[in-house]
Order: structure tokens, then sequence, then C-alpha cells
């Protein structure tokens, strides 16, 4: 099939018009011409070679970017019509900002740019000497009482680490499940842990686990609001707690429910699934 934008005249164009897309574990499915509607982006010369021999693709096929799935959604949003639209109170615009670097869409680069109103920046007359009070004809000491007023008026805008900490609780849970034999000292047979649930404030949850933390089941929560749908990349309790321990946080409380699940006729093994929660808090 032919396509006049493809960049390959009087040529059989080597991709299908909907081509699906893995990345970073999130499928998505769009169109051709939306890949390579900004030619000299990363997806746009990954789309208009010759050959698609030299792209890497998942068990199923579909084309590989092993980069952050949840917040590719809004580089294939901006490729659609070159417009940037985020939700509310969006958190990871730092990090958008760099996919946008990756995917090489300089636009979109400079759209995310952070901007430094003249109100709220540090550049304010309170927090810089005057270039005038500089002068040899200025007594030294004049100079070192203003330059102590002004140091401790730009300190005052920006808060300490600590004061940045606030206090809250965070919840994390996982579910188990073991197997027991008619001698359950030396038959129990426990499997690994397949997920670690993560509740709590959404800026909390950020802060201590940061690009560690799943966000893919509720990606558009504003930071001051709950959620009980994340959970964690890894799967070891212990870098869990480690974590939270860094972040100031201690265990105030846990508790585990079990229940037999299935018996063996024949075997007598008997296999439990459980539920195990740790509250942790930060003052």
């Amino acid at each position: 099939m032919a396509l006049p934008d493809s960049g390959i005249s009087g040529e059989e164009v080597p991709f299908p018009e909907i081509i699906e897309l893995n990345v970073g574990g999130q499928v998505y499915i769009t169109r051709y011409s939306t890949l390579t509607s900004v030619p000299d982006s990363l997806l746009g010369e990954m789309f208009t070679r010759k050959s698609a021999k030299g792209l890497a693709r998942d068990t199923k096929g579909r084309f590989f970017v092993d980069r952050d799935g949840f917040l590719f959604r809004y580089i294939l949003d901006y490729m659609r019509d070159q417009q940037l639209v985020l939700p509310d109170h969006f958190p990871e615009r730092g990090r958008l900002q760099r996919e946008a670097e990756f995917f090489n869409l300089p636009e979109l680069v400079k759209l995310l740019a952070p901007k430094i109103s003249k109100q709220n920046s540090l550049g304010d007359e309170g927090c810089q000497s005057d270039p005038e009070d500089s002068s040899p004809g200025i007594d030294t000491a004049r100079n070192l009482s203003s330059l102590g007023a002004a140091a401790a008026a730009c300190a005052s805008l920006v808060p300490s680490a600590m004061d940045s900490k606030r206090s809250g609780f965070i919840t994390i849970g996982y579910r188990g499940s073991y197997t027991l034999g008619r001698d359950s000292h030396t038959d129990a047979k426990f499997r690994r842990v397949a997920r670690i649930m993560v509740c709590g404030k959404t800026s909390l949850a950020k802060e201590v686990f940061g690009e560690t933390l799943n966000e893919s089941r509720d990606p558009d929560r504003p930071p001051e609001r709950y959620t009980s749908r994340y959970y964690l990349k890894f799967t070891f309790l212990e870098q869990a707690f480690d974590k939270l321990a860094d972040a100031g946080f201690h265990m105030v409380a846990c508790n585990s429910t079990g229940t037999c699940a299935f018996a063996h006729e024949q075997t007598d093994d008997k296999i439990w699934t459980s539920y195990t929660e740790y509250v942790f808090y930060r003052e």
C-alpha cells in the first residue's frame, strides 16, 4: 500500500495502515500517518525506513519501544495534531519533557519547558544586591549588611527539606498463597509475591517510590487525592520497606488474613491464600 506522505515514492510501504505498538508494556494502536506526522522525530524515522527488519518486536509481533508506557499517550496525542493537552494538576511534566526529548520532538519540549513568572521569580529586588551599592565608594560594613539581609530574604523563600516533607499514611499490601502438606513444618511451599499494592495520597506515594511506582491503573489522579490502585514495579517487600524508611516513615500497624482455597483429596495438601497489609506513618 503506497501512502503519499510516507516519503517513499513509487514503492510499496513496508508498514500497514494500522500499527500496533508495545511501549513499556502498554499497547497502543494508531495510524501509520500519525507516527510519521513529524518526519524528523524518532518515530518518523523509524516508520519511514524501507524495511521493518531492524525494528524490535515483542512476542506478539508488535513494534516494541522501551520507554514509559503511561506517558507515551501524551506523545501520541501530540503527534496527532501537534497540540499539547494535559489534565489538570498533571504531576509528570518534567518526565514527559524527558520523553519528548527522547522522541526528538523539539516543539513539544518547548511547550513543556517550565515558565517562571516575574512575580514568583527569585530575581526580585529583595533577593539581589543593588549594583549601585557595590561601588567602591560605599562603606564595606554597609555592603556586608545588605548582602546578609538579601541572603536571609532568599533563604526564607526556599523551604528546607524537612519542611517540605508532609505527614501522612501509606499502606502497602500483597496477596500470597502457600501449600501445606501433612507435616506443615517441612512441606510448606510458598509462592512469590505477585504484586505489591500501594494505598494513600498520590503525592506521598510518588515521593517515596518515584519511578518504581506503576501508575497505569490510575494515571491522572491529582496529587492531593487518594488512590488504592497503584502498585510497585518490583516484588520484594524489603525493598519497599527500605524506601519507606529512607523517606522517614515507620510502621504503625499490620494485619493479615488467610483462607483455605483448595484441598487435594488424595494428598491432603491444602492451598491457602492470604492478604497482608502494612501501615506506615510519617509525622
